[in-house]
């Protein structure tokens, strides 16, 4: 079978050039900013850093504004965690099988995390259970991960409760974490929602949405998770499909008001061709979300 991680790697090398690569590190690396870090250089100061690093005195004698740049001391761990239930076995937005671009998603992420020599697990499962596989270094690690998520999600398999993955990393799993959900687009529910408050309070949690595919397109249509179907006649009717799409927006802006009353950054993916994107945009809004968290609790200004 060919390799998951070569795949991911070869989309991430034809569409991100090396500029975009250098970018995504960054954002990478800014996730852990501030924690377990020990000085490395001074570098000119660009906007956007943070004023808190600037060397005051190398500035006076350099006579421009100089940065402190820092390196992690330690190996962080990276969590991600996919819904591998049936949900996540139907078409996406762009018309490819979601798990398709989870994987793709997990990659992204896992690949960079071992750039940064970081350590990569994974947690995923459905209604039915939940599976841990403890986090570890090296490409032949992640390749198993990514096959992980690529075979246990299928359309005849249980159904998708992302809230038993949570809730299972609430009970046993210990250390600080970086967290990155990768889930379908569901506006999560109560309890799913307390789930995250208390995760919240010990990890680092980003999550990414793999945006569903339109079940209103004017042919038959069904809905994986309960096999509901929404025949051609109806669908193609102007007032049902006005209807379906008011009530997506109504959900879109249910989710969105969750996670900003949570304080976890959140993006959305609607095909293989925008996971780079989306990737970048989420490491780049939970670097920004931190930032005016400091502010908030009087620290300083980024």
């Amino acid at each position: 079978m060919p390799s998951l991680l070569r795949r991911v790697k070869s989309k991430m090398f034809i569409f991100a050039h090396r500029k975009t690569l250098t970018l995504l590190d960054g954002e990478y690396g800014s996730v852990f900013k501030g924690r377990s870090l020990d000085f490395d250089e001074l570098r000119a100061y660009v906007p956007g850093d943070e004023v808190r690093d600037i060397d005051w005195k190398a500035t006076a004698r350099h006579g421009s504004p100089l940065v402190k740049r820092y390196v992690a001391v330690r190996r962080h761990s990276v969590l991600l965690v996919v819904d591998t239930g049936r949900g996540m076995a139907a078409d996406a937005a762009s018309g490819e099988p979601k798990k398709a671009i989870a994987v793709d998603a997990a990659g992204v992420l896992g690949y960079l995390a071992a750039r940064h020599g970081d350590d990569v697990g994974l947690l995923h499962g459905s209604a039915a259970a939940s599976y841990y596989l403890p986090p570890r270094s090296g490409e032949d690690h992640l390749e198993r991960l990514l096959r992980e998520v690529d075979s246990r999600t299928s359309l005849d398999g249980p159904a998708s409760a992302l809230a038993e993955q949570l809730d299972y990393a609430l009970r046993y799993l210990k250390g600080r974490l970086l967290m990155v959900v990768i889930a379908d687009e569901v506006v999560p529910d109560e309890r799913t929602v307390g789930l995250l408050r208390r995760l919240r309070s010990r990890h680092e949690i980003l999550w990414l949405t793999v945006r569903d595919a339109d079940l209103a397109t004017g042919q038959t249509s069904t809905e994986v998770r309960d096999g509901s179907m929404l025949p051609s006649a109806v669908a193609g009717n102007h007032r049902v499909r006005k209807a379906y799409e008011v009530a997506q927006r109504r959900r879109e802006e249910a989710r969105r008001t969750v996670f900003r009353q949570l304080d976890i950054a959140e993006e959305q993916a609607a095909g293989s061709a925008d996971v780079v994107q989306s990737v970048f945009a989420l490491l780049e809004k939970h670097r920004s979300r931190a930032g005016t968290t400091r502010v908030a609790k009087g620290g300083y200004r980024v």
